[in-house]
């Protein structure tokens, strides 16, 4: 399954299941098969995306920086991509979306 993401402030975002349901998870929204980010919840979502990163990177996990330098299969498999470098797509939407006023959807 993929999760689109979609916005009139924005272009669309595809995530895969994994990815997208761990996005969702972090920022409290259940991972259904449709669903809505309201513009009023933005704001928390890009501070609980934000906070999850600190304290991924905190607990070791690889920066962005380093994932540059590993071998390009593995930064492209699920396990070893940082979620700074998975949710970054996420974050400039949401953060594009909270400038411009807009929800974001999915399965819809």
């Amino acid at each position: 399954m993929l999760y689109k993401f979609k916005s009139k402030a924005t272009g669309d975002l595809i995530m895969l299941e994994a990815a997208g349901r761990r996005v969702l998870e972090i920022i409290g929204k259940e991972a259904g098969p449709t669903g809505i980010i309201t513009q009023a919840q933005i704001p928390q979502a890009i501070a609980a995306l934000e906070q999850a990163i600190a304290m991924e990177e905190a607990a070791g996990a690889p920066h962005e920086d380093d994932a540059r330098t590993e071998d390009s299969a593995a930064v492209g498999s699920g396990d070893s991509m940082s979620l700074r470098r998975r949710s970054k797509p996420m974050l400039d939407m949401l953060r594009r979306c909270l400038r411009e006023e807009a929800d974001i959807v999915w399965g819809v």
